[in-house]
């Protein structure tokens, strides 16, 4: 009598059906990547992507990717977790009120040092490690943003948030000339603080970079604005995570706005304004996930929660 003997070992793989769903995945992108070449897309930086090796390696590959597909993409990126950090350790005290970090003249110091020196140049670094594209600015170079200090109340009363400010002009030519030499841009939200006169004050400003990109993405005419952030996207019940809203339009954010979560209001506040500024498409991707941001791209499902213009509601 013979016994029947059964193997344990895994059946192989076949490597014809991963090509294949490969395959499937590059069809998928062709029509997008033929949408969107010549296009620019302005991308802001932050949240997980910014602070998880892999996540970081990922991110820079996708930008690279989009710039050899014709894409032409705009990468504007703040700092939170690593000026904190920096903050700690030479000692700055770090004061929040009404939601916004008071910024001190030695606060700005360490933001400045932080955003241009730091994170803009790790970024620019793990771009260029892929060939000669990133170039770093900050809204200092070339006139390119332009502030005024922000204010903010509490309890009914006006709070002084020092060197805060909130971007009122982009003046794009060093962006614009960048791209037509086919290079990456990647820019540091500080903005030099101008009056109401229009005459600069001297003054270098901390600006939320949520807004520092949907403003730069206005002023570009870009196609889309891709905002990197730690949650799946905009909630209509939160935390209902079955609530996921995967598209809306300006008007239906304009009315959900009040009610939102307090972090999540610059960034819909920003996608609100790129879209009202003439930007089709303003996207919250999640950046916890490697390759999210180019998935919202280049697939047709995409991930992530979309604002469209009023006039166009669906994807």
């Amino acid at each position: 009598m013979i016994e029947k003997t059964t193997s344990l070992q895994p059946r192989e793989r076949d490597p014809r059906a991963d090509a294949g769903a490969k395959a499937a995945t590059l069809i998928e992108a062709l029509p997008w990547i033929q949408k969107f070449a010549g296009e620019t897309i302005v991308i802001k930086y932050g949240g997980n992507a910014m602070v998880d090796d892999e996540l970081r390696r990922a991110f820079a590959e996708d930008v690279v990717f989009l710039r050899h597909v014709g894409v032409n993409p705009v990468v504007v990126h703040g700092g939170g977790p690593q000026i904190n950090a920096m903050l700690e350790t030479v000692g700055v005290e770090s004061e929040f009120r009404a939601g916004y970090r008071v910024t001190t003249p030695e606060a700005m110091d360490v933001v400045r040092m932080v955003l241009t020196g730091q994170v803009g140049r790790e970024l620019i670094g793990l771009i260029n490690s892929h060939g000669p594209y990133a170039v770093g600015l900050s809204g200092e170079d070339a006139a390119l943003l332009r502030a005024r200090r922000k204010t903010a109340h509490l309890g009914g009363e006006e709070i002084d948030l020092g060197l805060v400010g909130e971007v009122t002009g982009v003046n794009p030519a060093a962006v614009e000339d960048l791209l037509a030499a086919k290079r990456i841009p990647v820019i540091s939200t500080v903005a030099p603080e101008f009056d109401d006169a229009g005459q600069p004050t001297g003054e270098v400003l901390n600006v939320n970079a949520d807004l520092a990109a949907a403003a730069v993405a206005s002023a570009l005419g870009a196609a889309k604005l891709v905002m990197l952030t730690d949650v799946e996207g905009l909630y209509a019940d939160w935390p209902d995570r079955s609530s996921l809203i995967s598209s809306l339009s300006a008007s239906d954010l304009r009315a959900m706005l009040p009610e939102l979560q307090s972090g999540m209001i610059p960034k819909m506040t920003a996608a609100l304004t790129a879209v009202d500024g003439g930007v089709p498409r303003a996207h919250i991707v999640d950046g916890r996930a490697p390759h999210s941001m180019l998935l919202e791209i280049v697939t047709t499902e995409g991930v992530g929660t979309q604002v469209v213009p009023d006039e166009e509601v669906t994807p």
